[in-house]
């Protein structure tokens, strides 16, 4: 059977990995803010990038985050709701680990993350590490972060097949645009058919 590509290129976080931000937005909404806010500060840019290339430690991403909230609540509420945000419970969508799975019978599946150095400590819990730990391309070891064209080749290169033979999974619109750039094809991933169609032509 002839497939319509030799590769799955997939990100983690919202399509496998899901974070809880439940007690945050407690928190968050106890301060007079509005739920998200810690976040939006943290991923902001010029606050995540230096931490997502390997440039920065954790811990000095996480006082740029207590600096961008402080003039919005007082300083010790901005360090209890980093403190807070850093505790954030994840999970793994069993039915996405499942697809991925099936689809490693055929073909390569290489996660492809902008992450931090933390990574693998952190999917070891979830039991990512055992299906996927030998082909994980991530954002803060390789030094560039999506959507940055050089991080899809280089998941390209560990799948061992021509980017235009890969499909790339991803949450977000401009990382899909960057990968179908490069002749991939691109899948916006919004709920768990989205993926579900793209490896539809897998056999079984």
């Amino acid at each position: 059977m002839t497939l319509p590509f030799d590769a799955v290129l997939c990100d983690i976080d919202n399509v496998i990995r899901y974070y809880d931000h439940t007690e945050l937005a407690r928190l968050e909404e106890a301060e007079g803010l509005e739920p998200g806010t810690t976040a939006k500060v943290a991923f902001s840019d010029g606050v995540d990038g230096p931490l997502l290339r390997g440039e920065i430690t954790k811990s000095r991403w996480r006082e740029s985050i207590v600096r961008g909230l402080t003039g919005l609540v007082p300083e010790d509420a901005a360090r209890r709701l980093v403190r807070a945000f850093g505790r954030t419970p994840t999970r793994a969508d069993v039915t996405v680990v499942e697809l991925l799975r099936r689809a490693q019978r055929h073909v390569p599946v290489v996660l492809v993350t902008n992450a931090t150095r933390e990574l693998a400590e952190e999917l070891e819990p979830l039991g990512l590490l055992a299906h996927f730990g030998d082909r994980i391309v991530n954002s803060a070891l390789v030094g560039v972060a999506k959507p940055d064209r050089r991080i899809y080749l280089r998941a390209a290169e560990v799948a061992g097949v021509p980017p235009e033979r890969c499909v790339f999974v991803d949450d977000r619109a401009e990382n899909v645009e960057a990968a179908a750039a490069l002749g991939m094809t691109g899948v916006h991933f919004r709920r768990v058919e989205d993926l579900a169609r793209a490896l539809e032509e897998l056999p079984g």
